[in-house]
């Protein structure tokens, strides 16, 4: 079977366009509200809860242009891969291989991460009902294989699986939100647990680093670009009310957390949302936002997993990788096998890397990728000036945007080194190491002209 071929008849098989704005919605914000339960408080452990606060904006400011030059050139360039996609079209192979692997390694990380934390709660809920040996491996490794078994089987239940537990999880912020009373100090304390900023401005500066977790992987709706049913109206609409709900859901998210625990406690929780409907003594709240936090665990690892194989099936149906991963099912009509091959992957991680670890991995993966969206913008617009092509969505003040996600990523990578310098380095290391055995070995199977699919004019130069 090649890339779209049935062997039976011959006859071509792609992907289903099946999704709304919906679907849409939820992928960007499912990947992401996990992010709201777990890791953005490693960034209170770095400078505060006012530092965190700082990132937590800082890192809205940074996503909120992710997602208007994400919703512009995805609505134009509508197919399965996303940023991989684009960088196909709009800079050369190279730069689409290494984007390919930031996306792949982005989501899986993820997905591990996601794996983790449902393990852990189920093991911490497990002790307080006196099942102290309870081990949470088991939950880890069923987290990720009944959720590759759900997107082996379609895109369109997977999503709607995933809008379904991800209205549910956001819900349950908001429910937790109004019942702290945020407008009394019956449970905030904050002129209590405020303490300034600890460790200064280079506290704010490190905090950047887990600042990102309450948006990562909103860029993720451009996965779906060839599987929705009109890409120039469901992209922009899905990842723009995606951000804005982000962005409500991270404020809330800060302000109870930061009133009901120390900075000290809060900076190494593992579930800090759980732990703070705890401290309310409400079993009602307790049992919620224990269901929102499993469900935003759900959500995430499952639209990671949607997310990193159409990336990788996009790369092997263009010959980047072997062409095996470039097949669509003959039922389901979905890339099953990038989908069973990223598992073990995904597993290993989970199984072995400290939380923190992965975390790291995910987001400098992502940060990669966003260094590239503010070049790929840039030359879209050189290459294509508005009124030469048909854009679904043309974002605002051009090239502001660009310039500050540049500035914010300079500024996040000099964060994330601070702390995980090491880890820095290997990375990049790694990419380098693959660019060099796509350069050197699978270059020459690339088909440059049959991967251009977009039907525009030669681009301004040409």
């Amino acid at each position: 079977m090649t890339a779209e071929t049935s062997p039976a008849n011959g006859e071509r098989i792609s992907l289903l366009r099946v999704l709304g704005p919906g679907h849409v919605w939820a992928l960007g914000v499912g990947i992401v509200l996990v992010g709201e339960y777990m890791g953005w408080n490693f960034a209170v452990g770095k400078g505060g809860a006012i530092a965190a606060l700082i990132a937590c904006w800082f890192a809205g400011l940074l996503y909120t242009c992710v997602a208007m030059i994400d919703s512009e050139v995805t609505s134009t360039v509508a197919a399965a891969g996303g940023q991989y996609a684009q960088a196909k079209h709009i800079v050369g192979p190279l730069m689409a291989f290494n984007v390919g692997l930031y996306l792949v390694f982005a989501y899986t990380m993820l997905e591990a991460a996601n794996a983790i934390t449902l393990g852990h709660l189920v093991q911490t809920v497990g002790a307080m009902a006196g099942f102290e040996n309870t081990n949470d491996k088991p939950f880890i490794v069923l987290t990720i294989m009944f959720l590759a078994w759900l997107n082996y089987r379609g895109v369109y239940t997977t999503l709607t699986f995933s809008l379904v537990i991800t209205a549910f999880a956001f819900i349950s912020i908001c429910v937790l939100f109004f019942a702290v009373q945020p407008w009394s100090d019956v449970y905030i304390q904050h002129d209590q647990m405020l303490t300034g900023l600890p460790y200064g401005w280079l506290g704010v500066l490190a905090a950047l680093h887990f600042g990102m977790w309450f948006y990562l992987g909103i860029e993720g709706t451009t996965q779906a670009a060839e599987e929705v049913r009109s890409p120039a109206r469901a992209l922009p609409l899905g990842t723009m009310t995606g951000i804005i709900t982000l962005l409500i859901a991270a404020t809330m998210t800060w302000y109870i957390c930061s009133g009901l625990m120390p900075w000290e406690y809060l900076g190494q929780s593992v579930t800090p949302l759980f732990d703070a409907a705890r401290l309310t003594n409400s079993t009602l709240l307790m049992v919620l936002l224990f269901i929102g936090t499993i469900f935003s665990a759900l959500a995430s690892a499952n639209c990671c997993i949607n997310d990193a194989s159409r990336a990788w099936f996009s790369m092997g149906r263009d010959h980047y990788l072997p062409q095996v991963f470039g097949a669509v099912h003959p039922k389901y009509r979905t890339p099953y096998r990038a989908i069973v091959f990223l598992v073990p992957v995904a597993l290993v991680f989970a199984y072995f890397a400290p939380l923190d670890r992965v975390i790291t991995f995910s987001i400098l993966s992502g940060l990669l990728e966003y260094t590239f969206m503010a070049f790929s913008v840039i030359l879209f617009r050189k290459k294509w000036p508005l009124g030469s092509i048909k854009r679904g969505y043309v974002h605002p003040f051009h090239p502001l945007p660009a310039v500050m996600l540049l500035v914010l990523c300079a500024a996040t990578y000099f964060a994330v080194f601070l702390g995980y310098g090491t880890q820095l380095i290997a990375m990049m290391v790694f990419y380098i190491v693959a660019s060099l055995w796509f350069a050197l070995h699978r270059y020459k199977y690339v088909r440059r002209g049959e991967q251009f699919a977009m039907p525009w004019p030669k681009p301004v130069g040409y």
